[in-house]
């Protein structure tokens, strides 16, 4: 498949890509002490002093590690992070960014791939503007500058669910993702609503092998893990903190306090079970990555808290917008809308405080609830269209399987050619 409206779809995303870019080092200062682009790397360096702590048998839990922080993600993922120790101490930050950026291209890749496109020069070159637009999508651009994991893993779940159906590696990806941070066992769910048992299976093992790995390798860390510190949900912050964008903190954000476990999961799990039935449906009409990019949007949703820069799942549904676009013009609106929402405006409170995101807004904006919100009314308007998608649109017809046979037994009967189904709206094939 390739991308019929190339011109357009370049031009649109030159015009993106050079603004975004533009924003992204306009917006806020670039070296700003807190939160210039340029000078972030917060988390990368707690990744690496957890590598550290591991080769000097130091507490992982038990001690604060940089900058007085909490180290909050499983023993497993101080081992995947010793590798950052061979980066000296002040080249962790632009090479953690470097990576990041090459890992987002391979998302933007991976998704146009799963979509059916064929690798061109083109399809490359819509994927770098694409990949750099989206540097000023808040939850990218939060993850450059806090030298997040969250693009690393995304990438990992969509090569898992790119495999074929039988693959045995099908599954490996989502169990390390989620053994080096949890929210990814929310696709283990997804394969067994999807019927992938196989899938399902080889994920749950590979995580619960993370675990035993881990246990022989740093027994103390993970017992307190998996004993006290996996149960202190205020190692993160207060669900009530305008930054969780998630159902839970929805829900406290309008109550204006803590939200009841009982209300969140009166919603939450309702939400889910609609949602692992929507993917499975996608999957077996031809969308997977439709279905595996709303299961990563309602990980994002149903946790008890979500930072918005968990929200970087918003990039492949990005993707398939403007795929749409390429046979349907309106659906660069949709496209548009996405971007505008997620970007990473700015608002600067003091001279030293600029808040990034449209959900940190200053709270006496009109609407501010509806900002505050953002990415949770975002997730439900895209549940509410996928689920008018699948009612409205037909199945698209079987592939008509060529009729391959030797020289010698060619038939010279005449052929009938039957015509593409009028609600196939996807791009056509082109050699």
């Amino acid at each position: 498949m390739a991308l019929p409206r190339t011109t357009l779809t370049l031009l649109l995303l030159l015009g993106t890509a050079a603004l975004g870019v533009t924003l992204l080092f306009t917006t806020m200062n670039p070296w700003m002490d807190s939160g210039g682009i340029l000078v972030g790397g917060l988390d990368v360096h707690i990744y690496r002093d957890g590598g550290w702590r591991v080769v000097h048998e130091r507490a992982l839990y038990l001690e604060p590690t940089h900058y007085g922080l909490l180290y909050t993600y499983t023993p497993f993922s101080a081992l995947v992070f010793l590798p950052l120790l061979l980066v000296p101490w002040a080249h962790v930050t632009t090479t953690w960014m470097v990576l990041n950026l090459l890992v987002l291209f391979g998302v933007v890749l991976q998704s146009f791939r799963m979509l059916g496109y064929r690798v061109t020069a083109k399809l490359v070159a819509v994927s770098v503007l694409l990949t750099l637009a989206c540097t000023f999508a808040e939850p990218v651009r939060t993850t450059l500058y806090y030298g997040q994991i969250n693009l690393v893993l995304m990438l990992v779940v969509l090569w898992d669910f790119s495999r074929a159906e039988h693959s045995k590696l099908r599954g490996i990806g989502v169990g390390i993702a989620a053994g080096i941070k949890l929210t990814p066992l929310y696709f283990i769910a997804q394969y067994l609503a999807q019927r992938q048992w196989r899938a399902a299976a080889t994920a749950a093992l590979t995580f619960m092998a993370t675990i035993g790995l881990t246990a022989l390798v740093l027994p103390s860390d993970s017992y307190q893990y998996w004993t006290s510190t996996f149960f202190q949900s205020g190692r993160i912050a207060p669900d009530v903190h305008p930054s969780n964008q998630s159902l839970r903190g929805a829900i406290a954000h309008l109550m204006h306090g803590p939200a009841p476990v009982w209300l969140w999961l009166l919603i939450a799990v309702p939400i889910a079970l609609v949602a692992l039935w929507l993917a499975a449906v996608l999957v077996r009409r031809g969308e997977p990555l439709l279905s595996v990019t709303l299961g990563g949007l309602t990980a994002c949703a149903v946790s008890p808290y979500s930072w918005g820069h968990h929200w970087v799942w918003f990039v492949p549904l990005l993707v398939y917008l403007i795929h749409r676009a390429q046979t349907r013009a309106p659906w660069w609106l949709a496209a548009a809308a996405l971007y505008l929402a997620i970007a990473a405006w700015t608002y600067q409170y003091t001279p030293t405080w600029v808040s990034v995101g449209t959900f940190l807004l200053p709270p006496w904006w009109p609407a501010h609830q509806v900002l505050m919100n953002i990415y949770v009314i975002i997730y439900l308007i895209t549940l509410a269209g996928i689920a008018v998608h699948i009612r409205t649109r037909k199945l698209p017809p079987p592939p008509i399987e060529p009729n391959i046979a030797l020289p010698q037994q060619l038939s010279t009967e005449p052929r009938t050619v039957v015509a593409p189904h009028p609600d196939d709206d996807r791009p056509a094939m082109l050699n």
